[in-house]
C-alpha cells in the first residue's frame, strides 16, 4: 500500500484556495475535501448536523466548532485508505486541535495574499448559492452575465464580499488564523506562499509537493483517522 498523504490548505477569503486545491488534487491524485461541500451535502441530506448547521447559516452566523467537527471528522474516518487535501477546515484553533487528535497531517499550505489583492478579488466575486460555484468578473466571469454556467440560475454577491464588510472580515481571519498557523509552524509542517497571482504562486507549491508526496511503492505506517473528539 502506498504511503498516505494528508494536507490542509489555509488562506483568507479570496486567496485562491479553491483554485489551488483543485490543481493540487488533479496534479497529485489527492482527494479534495471541502468543508463547504460537506455542509451543503449534509443540509441537502437533512442530517442532524446539517439541520443544525443550517440554523446558523440562515442567521448569517459562522457554524460553531462543535458542529463543524461533527460534520467533518466522521467523514475523515472513512478516508483511511485515501490521501487527501482539506480546504476550509480547520478555521479555528479548537477545530485544528480536534483534527490533530484525529489525524496526522503531513503538510499545511498557507496562502499569504496582500490586502489590496484580496479586496479587488472579493469585490468582483459572485456565487451560485445552491452549488457554491464561484465566479470572478475580472478573470473567471460566467458565460452569461449574472447567471450560473451550469444551471442558468442567478448569481449573488454575498454581503460580506461587499467593500464595506471586507476590512472586518479579513481582520477576523487574521486574528483567528494566527494561533492555527503558530500551531502548525511549531509542528514543522507549515509552508507559506506569498504573492498576488495564483499562476505565479502555483509553480512553487507544485515544486514543494513534488518533493513531499510519495510515489507508488513507498510505504509507511500512519495513524488512521480515528474518533478522538
Amino acid at each position: 500500500m502506498a504511503k498516505l498523504f494528508r494536507a490542509v490548505i489555509m488562506g483568507p477569503p479570496g486567496s485562491g484556495k479553491g483554485t489551488i486545491s483543485e490543481r493540487i488534487a488533479q496534479r497529485f491524485g489527492l482527494t479534495r475535501l471541502s468543508s463547504g461541500d460537506f455542509i451543503r451535502e449534509n443540509i441537502a441530506a437533512n442530517t442532524d448536523a446539517g439541520v443544525l448547521a443550517k440554523t446558523y447559516i440562515e442567521r448569517g452566523l459562522l457554524v460553531p466548532d462543535h458542529v463543524m467537527t461533527r460534520l467533518l471528522l466522521p467523514r475523515l474516518e472513512e478516508m483511511t485508505r485515501h490521501s487527501w487535501l482539506m480546504d476550509g477546515f480547520p478555521r479555528t484553533l479548537a477545530q485544528a486541535e480536534a483534527l490533530n487528535s484525529t489525524c496526522d497531517l503531513d503538510l499545511v499550505i498557507s496562502l499569504n495574499i496582500p490586502y489590496e489583492t484580496l479586496k479587488e478579488r472579493l469585490s468582483d466575486r459572485w456565487i451560485h448559492p445552491a452549488s457554491g460555484r464561484v465566479y470572478n468578473m475580472g478573470f473567471n466571469p460566467p458565460h452569461v452575465q449574472g447567471r450560473d454556467d451550469i444551471s442558468g440560475e442567478p448569481l449573488i454577491q454575498h454581503d460580506d464580499d461587499k467593500p464595506e464588510a471586507l476590512v472586518a472580515r479579513l481582520r477576523h481571519y487574521k486574528d483567528v488564523a494566527k494561533p492555527i498557523i503558530d500551531l502548525y509552524k511549531s509542528k514543522g509542517i507549515l509552508h507559506t506562499f506569498s504573492g498576488t497571482e495564483t499562476d505565479r504562486i502555483w509553480p512553487y507549491i507544485n515544486s514543494l509537493l513534488s518533493t513531499k508526496i510519495p510515489m507508488e511503492g513507498t510505504h509507511r505506517t500512519q495513524r488512521p483517522c480515528t474518533r478522538g473528539y
